[in-house]
């Protein structure tokens, strides 16, 4: 499989970046976007990197931040016919919680409206194509995290509870020689994410995770930490970038050696 990194935070190849995340995968035939970013700079760079969005045949959403889905619109205009997956308790009702009160964090207002025809939940465990795999979560008390990261997820009678992260679901490749997985910013805790792909495939290795960390706001000890556990499940790579933080990665790669990778806009890398 191939990856290109469309958008991260990080600029790079001629390229801008955001505070955002998209991914364009090539996978035994099938070509996979994996979210859209903070804007529509993921479709300009794709078209920098010579990749058309129209030859899409599925579209991945993560989990329902902003950061991840302001450029759904633009990616169903550039796009006419790939579904979008989105996981079950995909809403629009994600918000942050600061000292001024509560802010929307959410997917853009309306969009599941105007692309209702396009738009699938997916089931909790769900193949949208040979190889290719959703997993939601499955690790018990995601709302404490939720909690921690003043995460909230607004109700019908505007009363806010925290963040289960039913909204977020991982996406798995299997590869000839065990699975990959992507997760865009792992607020579900990556250790916790790799031990339930693990739980689904026992006898087949993790050769890769890829994407955020949520770690730019932890101190070094947690981060430390987290690379403990993560190292302890044997993953073989663990390719990180947007929501981890420099400080952070350059933690987990004193910590987790060189199976630790960071990405950046406009790289491309084979698994």
């Amino acid at each position: 499989m191939k990856v290109y990194v469309l958008v991260d935070n990080n600029d790079g190849d001629g390229l801008s970046g955001e505070w955002g995340l998209s991914f364009y995968i090539e996978y035994k035939g099938k070509t996979v976007l994996l979210d859209t970013g903070l804007s529509p700079l993921f479709a300009e760079n794709a078209e920098k990197m010579g990749l058309d969005l129209n030859d899409v045949e599925y579209a991945v959403l993560s989990h329902a931040h902003d950061d991840h889905a302001n450029g759904l619109d633009t990616f169903f205009e550039k796009n006419d016919h790939a579904p979008l997956y989105v996981a079950q308790g995909y809403d629009e009702n994600c918000y942050d919680l600061y000292d001024y009160g509560f802010q929307y964090a959410g997917i853009p207002l309306g969009i599941m409206t105007r692309h209702a025809d396009r738009i699938i939940k997916a089931d909790p465990d769900m193949y949208i194509s040979d190889g290719i795999r959703l997993l939601g979560h499955t690790t018990p008390g995601l709302e404490e995290l939720g909690l921690q990261e003043h995460m909230y997820l607004k109700q019908p009678d505007g009363s806010y509870i925290p963040d289960d992260f039913g909204h977020e679901h991982s996406l798995v490749f299997e590869l000839d020689d065990g699975v990959a997985i992507f997760n865009s910013c792992s607020h579900a805790g990556a250790d916790n994410i790799i031990n339930e792909v693990m739980q689904v495939y026992p006898d087949r290795k993790i050769v890769a995770i890829i994407g955020g960390f949520h770690l730019f706001n932890k101190d070094d000890d947690y981060v430390k930490a987290f690379a403990q556990r993560v190292g302890e499940t044997g993953v073989e790579a663990v390719i990180t970038g947007h929501c981890t933080g420099d400080k952070a990665w350059n933690i987990l790669h004193e910590e987790l050696g060189d199976k630790v990778i960071g990405f950046r806009t406009g790289l491309v890398f084979e698994l």
